[in-house]
């Protein structure tokens, strides 16, 4: 899932000037709802000129979408930080 993530945001932002995926999943085993997987819960780090000009908000409703599929693949939480 990590590198599915990283890939798609890579692809999908470039150029990207900084990306940063981290898989906090052991911090959330027992949570309700968690798969478990060990691959549900990351945080992510991100600078690139796509983001340039837009809301917070407009940046998190893109990288979502992106990674929709993954979503629906078991990823449960995603924590974003856009850098500047």
């Amino acid at each position: 899932m990590e590198a599915r993530i990283r890939k798609k945001l890579t692809e999908a932002f470039s150029p990207v000037s900084f990306l940063e995926v981290i898989n906090e999943s052991h911090k959330h085993k027992g949570h309700s709802g968690s798969p478990e997987t060990g691959e549900s819960h990351f945080k992510i780090s991100l600078k690139a000129p796509a983001f340039k000009g837009l809301s917070r908000v407009a940046a998190h409703q893109l990288i979502y979408k992106m990674l929709e599929a993954e979503f629906k693949a078991g990823l449960h939480a995603l924590s974003i930080r856009i850098l500047t």
